[in-house]
């Protein structure tokens, strides 16, 4: 199963983290018991519910929080209440450790920022009560759904533009502690559609604290529910929703980008084609294909097409020009999808020989290919056909015959 978090363009906040969870199934009673507890510990005064909101024309959950504390605590405090009140409760290890991941995370980025001891930290951007509600929430909330036991992966944060206000005057949008929370994770930022504070410090810190894996594409994956989880603002251009997936996944397919480069030649022989490609080969090139065609005036042409990642497009541009005396070639970028395989090296025995043989397997299904370079060693080394060799080594790997019966 895979949790996929995408803040691609409201970005994300604890309000609608907690938000979310409650929108896609989670205990809404069970939340608000939890985050009580804090009511019974000092004197916080406030209330705290969920309701319906409709957010530009998204049915969502907001998080509903009424409250009269004005109080600024020193970070260490709010870790006290955090680590109390989820220890007071019958959380798991996973969800406990996520509480303490998220408040050490916020503390810490803020201890950088000022440079102060973490002791001495006050959350200026991410104090109070709020903050506490959102850890213990979301703590909460993830434990009922038994997410912390799923794949989670989000998608780029929309963090917003423009300028903010903080506690040390005027700032360029992100503020400080969001850029030092997302500094050492592998989730990208973008800026969104808005000029405002999109992402907050405490939901930047949920979300490096959840997942260290951030695709641009939604993973192959067949989806069972949906939640939407609002925030306080409201645009004009977009809903202002966060969004979480949960489903069933199936290994994804890998994307990445190559370069396609491509000539025309008209005046070379069939033998230094077939050179030239072995030399390209040997550049790093992943594949070349060449195509018989016909151009203007009725001449007769090859299309040579070569296949080559990104940092190997030069040397193999230069190895084409050099053997075919081409004057010029075509260049593109394009996606790639491929399907996910791994290599499996075994011994078989044929003919009483021992041999060494290779071959990728599809993680998506059971389809695999064996080496040629294997196959045409063996039939070498036997004197047998390449298609007889290969249709031995493959049922043997299926297990239709064994050495015995070689």
């Amino acid at each position: 199963m895979v949790v996929f978090i995408d803040p691609q363009v409201a970005g994300i906040s604890g309000d609608m983290f907690i938000a979310s969870l409650v929108n896609i199934g989670a205990n809404k009673s069970k939340i608000i018991d939890g985050i009580n507890i804090l009511k019974h510990m000092d004197d916080f005064l406030f209330d705290v519910d969920f309701n319906q909101i409709n957010k530009h024309g998204v049915q969502s959950t907001r998080l509903l929080l009424r409250c009269e504390d004005s109080n600024t605590r020193r970070a260490v405090e709010i870790k006290k209440y955090i680590r109390t009140i989820i220890n007071k409760i019958d959380l798991s290890q996973k969800s406990i450790r996520f509480a303490n991941n998220v408040i050490d995370t916020l503390i810490k980025s803020e201890s950088k920022i000022h440079g102060v001891p973490v002791d001495q930290v006050h959350l200026h951007e991410a104090s109070g009560i709020d903050t506490m509600i959102d850890i213990i929430g979301s703590a909460i909330a993830m434990d009922d759904l038994n997410f912390f036991d799923e794949e989670i992966i989000t998608a780029p944060v929309s963090v917003g533009g423009g300028t903010l206000k903080f506690s040390h005057g005027v700032t360029s949008n992100p503020a400080y502690a969001i850029t030092e929370i997302f500094k050492n994770s592998n989730i990208y930022i973008v800026g969104g559609m808005a000029k405002n504070e999109l992402t907050t410090p405490t939901g930047a810190s949920i979300l490096v604290s959840l997942t260290n894996r951030c695709v641009d594409y939604y993973p192959y994956m067949k989806i069972q529910s949906v939640g939407y989880g609002a925030g306080k603002q409201d645009f004009n251009e977009f809903a202002n929703v966060l969004k979480i997936v949960h489903g069933t996944k199936n290994v994804d397919l890998k994307r990445d980008f190559i370069k396609i480069i491509e000539t025309n030649v008209d005046d070379i022989t069939g033998e230094a084609l077939g050179h030239t490609v072995e030399k390209i080969m040997l550049c790093g090139a992943k594949d070349v294909t060449i195509t018989p065609a016909l151009t203007k005036k009725g001449r007769s042409t090859n299309i040579i097409k070569v296949m080559c990642s990104l940092h190997d497009v030069h040397l193999v541009l230069n190895t084409l020009i050099a053997e075919t005396g081409t004057f010029g070639a075509r260049i593109q970028t394009v996606e790639r999808l491929t399907v996910p395989r791994k290599l499996i090296k075994t011994i078989i025995v044929i003919e009483k020989q021992k041999f060494e043989i290779r071959y990728k397997i599809s993680l998506l299904d059971d389809y695999f290919k064996i080496e040629y370079e294997d196959i045409k060693f063996i039939s070498n080394s036997l004197n047998k056909p390449f298609i007889y060799i290969e249709k031995l080594i493959k049922n043997i790997i299926l297990g239709k015959q064994n050495d015995s019966n070689i």
